[in-house]
């Protein structure tokens, strides 16, 4: 299957996809009833709980039975491997609105970002393909036909729908889906602890509590899809997005060069400021706010939600301590990828494997072969996130301790090592060989 080598921001599209129960089609055919029939009867015994968690559904109620999604190949035990497996295009024959939204969105595109990252290719096929791992969060992302082919005969045939990522098999559940913890198998932990963010927020606190019976079922308590997935729309975006990076760059002389700097380690942007063909990748995925305009109608979309709670004066200035979060941890960010540029311009850092710059790679460095470019790649991927990605889920402890104060510690470290290495003229390297079980594309 050929991969490309350049990144779609991001590092995690994931997809959290809530269908409306008006949409649901009508009973089927008499046709469709009886064979549905024999397939209850069938998995009543081999599958109890797949139909029970079915009966519990609204395509139970409004008369789909299991060859509406599964087709009716599949007859016995013998021919299971002939089942259809949903894929979004399945959900979209009764949700044409929600998938459409779906597929414009970041979530549509969680797949080709991770297949899309250079270094995915080194590590072990249970951790992408085989659906553990990267691939765990990331199979909701849209697939063509022939990467379904490829993962089908590799062994990994589940788990294509999307939807289902949220709305979980058999039941499909509506009120599961618009519940933060639908949102909690993939948005916590290194790179992207959301859950973690909003469940220490007093947005979070408060909901749990309205779960909990202490607060007032009609009291306010934003959920995850509260602010993401406004009046039910499933493109989930952002103004600022997953890595807190767009165009145009802003106005202030300092934070403009600290976004160029931290475009160029994202490989956007060459050393020289020229756009690359990464750039041309992001631009295609639409994965990134790359005009005013379009940054502006999701900051405006976002406060019209916290003005349901707040006033406008609050929920702005609020948003700007965000904004003003970013432009200080840019600040510590470019900082040290100058630091570590530098020297690899004096030769004392080897140029990056397969880049054409003597320039970090940020989306190389998990697996960089010195300690200076790991603390690099972490500082941005993971305290960098935390910083802002605190900041605006209202989480002080992530915003201060697991982020800026980390980024402080990442940066007063990198100085060090780098002074270290003038000093002493050589950077103790390893090659990182890991046992890869797939082929790395020409």
């Amino acid at each position: 299957m050929s991969r490309p080598t350049v990144l779609v921001s991001s590092s995690v599209f994931f997809v959290f996809v809530f269908l409306s129960t008006a949409a649901i089609a009508g009973p089927r055919s008499p046709q469709s009833s009886n064979l549905g029939a024999q397939c209850v009867d069938c998995h009543s015994k081999v599958t109890p709980n797949v139909v029970a968690d079915w009966k519990l559904s609204r395509h139970h109620e409004v008369g789909m039975a299991c060859d509406t999604c599964h087709g009716s190949d599949h007859m016995t035990a013998a021919d299971a491997a002939k089942a259809k497996i949903p894929t979004p295009e399945t959900c979209g024959e009764c949700h044409d609105v929600q998938v459409a939204q779906f597929k414009k969105g970041k979530h549509a595109m969680a797949w080709a970002s991770m297949e899309a990252m250079p270094t995915i290719h080194w590590q072990p096929m249970a951790m992408t393909e085989g659906m553990k791992g990267c691939g765990s969060c990331h199979k909701l992302g849209i697939k063509s036909p022939e990467q379904l082919a490829a993962l089908q005969k590799q062994g990994a045939r589940f788990g294509m729908a999307s939807c289902d990522a949220c709305h979980t098999r058999h039941t499909f559940s509506l009120q599961e889906a618009r519940s933060p913890q639908a949102c909690e198998t993939c948005h916590m932990g290194f790179d992207h602890p959301q859950w973690e963010m909003y469940a220490s927020s007093k947005h979070g606190v408060r909901n749990e509590l309205k779960q909990l019976k202490i607060q007032s079922d009609t009291s306010a308590a934003p959920t995850c899809q509260t602010c993401h997935m406004q009046e039910g729309n499933h493109e989930v975006r952002t103004g600022w997005g997953f890595l807190a990076v767009r165009l145009p760059l802003p106005d202030d002389p300092q934070w403009k060069a600290d976004q160029v700097t931290i475009l160029q380690a994202l490989g956007v942007l060459d050393p020289n400021g020229k756009p690359t063909a990464r750039l041309d990748v992001v631009k295609a995925a639409d994965v990134a706010r790359l005009d005013q305009a379009s940054w502006q109608a999701e900051r405006d979309k976002m406060l019209k939600t916290c003005n349901q709670c707040h006033s406008n004066n609050f929920a702005t200035q609020q948003l700007q301590y965000g904004d003003d979060m970013i432009k200080n941890a840019d600040h510590l960010m470019a900082q040290a990828i100058r630091v570590v540029a530098d020297l690899y311009k004096d030769g004392l850092l080897p140029k990056p494997k397969n880049y054409a710059y003597p320039f970090p790679d940020l989306l190389t460095f998990h697996d960089a072969p010195t300690v200076i470019e790991q603390k690099l790649f972490v500082m941005f991927l993971e305290h960098r996130m935390r910083t802002f990605q605190g900041t605006f889920h209202a989480s002080p402890d992530y915003a201060l301790w697991y982020g800026w104060s980390e980024m402080q510690r990442d940066l007063t470290e990198i100085t060090e090592l780098a002074a270290e290495s003038r000093r002493t003229g050589h950077i103790a390297t390893v090659d990182v060989k890991p046992v890869a079980t797939q082929a790395v594309p020409k």
